[in-house]
Order: structure tokens, then sequence, then C-alpha cells
């Protein structure tokens, strides 16, 4: 028996509310180098698989569009790319596994500013108003590209908040119960 549609639709609504409020309140605790606001992206791809996490990703960029700014939804594909990569991994691997987790994260924080950097630096010039446009800032002093002032500052930050987010995904899909079971029944379905 497949997962309805419904209760995906209904967790995908959790994810993206998690993104924009966990993302929000540690903006706004300005917490070094954590962000979290890709946490119900991961969820929800670990859950459903990379197409679900895609939707939930990118409406989260879209919520965020209207809320705080337009400039948000180029994000969007940022979003997008963390659940396939985190999706097509914890289909083919357990992602229960501290392991596939930590290494799942050290992808994603290569993957994000990949993707992120360009977007930034056509639209901010690299600067982003966090606290890492201190180290734009100080490498562009030093001869850097801004390309490569943007690259450097968001792989640190993403670095960590990365690792942290697969880890909780994995300690929460381990931990509670209910999801515990919905990952046992999507592998089931998946075989």
């Amino acid at each position: 028996m497949k997962t309805s549609k419904t209760m995906i639709l209904t967790y995908s609504a959790m994810g993206i509310a998690l993104n924009v409020i966990l993302g929000t309140v540690v903006s706004s605790l300005k917490i070094p180098l954590l962000f979290l606001d890709t946490i119900g992206t991961v969820l929800i791809a670990v859950l459903f698989g990379p197409w679900w996490g895609a939707l939930a990703g990118a409406l989260t960029n879209v919520v965020l569009g209207v809320t705080t700014g337009g400039s948000a939804i180029f994000f969007g594909l940022v979003n997008v790319a963390i659940a396939l990569v985190v999706g097509y991994i914890a289909k083919r691997f357990d992602f229960t596994k501290w392991y596939v987790a930590l290494i799942t994260g050290l992808i994603l924080s290569v993957v994000a500013p990949l993707i992120g950097t360009p977007i930034a630096v056509a639209i901010f010039g690299g600067l982003n108003g966090s606290g890492m446009d201190v180290v734009v800032l100080w490498l562009r002093a030093a001869g850097d590209s801004v390309f490569a002032s943007t690259f450097i500052s968001r792989i640190t930050g993403n670095f960590v908040d990365k690792i942290i987010t697969c880890l909780l995904v994995m300690f929460m899909v381990t931990r509670l119960p209910y999801f515990a079971k919905l990952i046992k029944k999507e592998n089931r379905n998946a075989a």
C-alpha cells in the first residue's frame, strides 16, 4: 500500500513550515555558520523521495519570496538541488546511518554553494547582509574574485549547516517512531 498523496502533501507543508520557521529563528538569533533553512526539504526528500522534497524546497522559496523579498525565489534552485541529492542518496543508501547523513551533508556543503554563489553574485554582488560578508570583503581585499570570495564564505557556512541538518534529520527519522515507520514503509514500497 502506497502512502497517500494527502499525507505526503501534509508532511510537505510541515517541511515548508520547518524551513521557514527554523531558518527565520536561527537567522534572527545570528547563530554563526548555521541556517537550518533546508531541514524540512531534507526531511521530506528522505521520507518521500527527491521530487516531493524538491516541491517542498521550491515552495519554501516561493513563501520566502512573498514574505521576505522576491530575491529568495531565485535561491529555490538551491533548495531543489538539495532535495534531489538527498532524495536519491536516501533511496540508494540507508539514511538512518550516521555516516550516510554525514557524507550527504558534506556533499551538500559543496553543491549548495556551487548553485547559490552565482545567484548571490548576480543579485547581491556577493554580499547578502549576513556575518559571512566580512569574509567576502576580506577575501576581496586580499585580491580574490567576487565569485571565489563569495563561494569560500558560503562553503564555510554550508559545511557546518548542511552536516548538522542531515544529522538532525537522521536523528528525527530514527528517534521519532512515526517517521521510522514511514521510512520502513517507503523502503518496502521501493523494493
